[in-house]
């Protein structure tokens, strides 16, 4: 009895297959096909005719590649490869700062005193100041890396003054 059942199960099956195939179904080019191929035809028409406005992920792409230009273009005077490698992508090579979009990436650090640098350096290391980046960067560095670094920044002035005047 199993075996019949199954017989006229897989004839029915079979039957509403060919059925569905005469009739032209969506997916076999018949006139449901052309309905939707046709407002296809038509979105690609009305896409074309209006100007494209850029898309959300274009306009980032956009800002970041300024932000890459301007973290890499060479400052005017020398910084270390240490700082260009560690702080010139949010702070600018020439520690002008950076900003994407509205947000600050990296604060302007031109002008600051080496004591003012090394004591904002030892707060975000320890902790007192929070900023994961910070002190993702300076976790592993000594208080003569620290020293180092606040002392090349601190510098920036006298270095960009040389520059002029040559």
């Amino acid at each position: 009895m199993k075996n019949i059942t199954v017989g006229i199960l897989t004839l029915v099956i079979f039957g509403l297959m060919a059925w569905t195939a005469m009739n032209g179904g969506a997916y076999n080019g018949g006139e449901h096909g052309k309905i939707i191929a046709d407002i296809g035809n038509r979105t690609a028409a009305v896409q074309e005719s209006q100007p494209q406005e850029k898309s959300d992920r274009e306009k980032e792409n956009e800002a970041l590649s300024a932000l890459r230009e301007k973290a890499g273009n060479v400052a005017g005077f020398k910084v270390s490869d240490a700082y260009k490698s560690k702080c010139a992508s949010c702070h600018g090579v020439d520690g002008s700062g950076m900003q994407y979009g509205k947000k600050l990436m990296g604060p302007k650090l031109f002008g600051q005193s080496a004591e003012t640098i090394y004591k904002k350096l030892e707060d975000f290391k320890s902790g007192r100041k929070e900023n994961l980046v910070m002190k993702g960067l300076l976790i592993h560095m000594t208080q003569e890396d620290l020293r180092r670094f606040a002392n090349e920044i601190g510098e920036f002035p006298a270095r960009a003054q040389a520059v002029k005047q040559e």
